[in-house]
């Protein structure tokens, strides 16, 4: 089986769609990563050139990419600058007919980022065009792939590039974890944050952390879940104990 994963920047089919991947690629597949834009703006240092930190995240992809064998195609457009154009649409519909796959992930439309939104749009609106004829680019059509979406889901103890937000939390116990930081500070915020990767921010006395089978938001705003929009305020999350179903691979 051929299988393609488009995504908008250099770390989201690590974080999204990885372990897929491996398994797919254990098994024998043909893996093709499709990554939109290149990452050029994703730094806070100001001394760092934008195609610098570029040929940065493309040396990232492609390490990470060779760990299963996969295959990169780079699509180098600007980071936070993707549009659905004419030409940003050609470019998905022969990264689509590159890889040639079988089955297709791609990035939720109802994400919080517009690089994400937009490059899930573009890659589900160039799989029908990819196989027509008529449609010309640099490469020749291709059957239609079965598209699905890439996710996490979870209650465990980290998201968002291995933040430990609540490093206690478990899958397996059936109850949310939520972490709650009072009110401090831009500067307090800002010396706070960093220890969130090592799950030591809740020693601080501005953080609490509160479990519970059944979470209610209250409040004027929109929730959201793994950065996707869920609902306006009220909002009611419950734990269904050991009511996923998965696989898990022994070998």
């Amino acid at each position: 089986m051929r299988v393609l994963a488009i995504a908008a920047h250099p770390d989201d089919v690590e974080w999204l769609c990885g372990g897929t991947l491996a398994l797919c690629a254990q098994r024998g597949d043909d893996i093709f990563i499709a990554i939109a834009t290149n990452g050029n703006v994703g730094t806070g240092d100001p001394s760092i050139f934008r195609e610098q930190i570029a040929e940065i995240r493309h040396k990232e992809v492609l390490a990470s990419a060779a760990i299963i064998g996969a295959k990169v195609i780079w699509m180098n457009f600007d980071d936070e600058w993707l549009f659905n154009n004419q030409a940003t649409r050609g470019r998905f519909i022969d990264a689509i007919r590159e890889a040639r796959p079988d089955i297709m992930f791609v990035l939720s439309e109802n994400d919080y980022h517009p690089d994400h939104r937009l490059a899930g749009t573009i890659a589900i609106d160039s799989q029908i065009p990819a196989s027509v004829p008529l449609v010309k680019t640099k490469l020749p059509e291709t059957p239609i792939p079965t598209v699905f979406l890439m996710d996490t889901v979870g209650n465990g103890s980290s998201y968002g590039g291995g933040m430990k937000v609540c490093p206690d939390a478990s899958i397996y116990d059936g109850l949310l974890d939520v972490m709650i930081l009072h009110p401090v500070p831009k500067g307090e915020f800002l010396r706070i944050f960093p220890k969130v990767y090592s799950g030591t921010h809740i020693s601080h006395p501005q953080v609490e952390i509160i479990r519970g089978r059944m979470i209610r938001v209250v409040g004027d705003a929109i929730t959201y879940a793994d950065g996707e929009r869920i609902a306006p305020t009220p909002v009611e999350i419950t734990v269904e104990h050991g009511a996923l179903k998965t696989w898990v691979n022994h070998g």
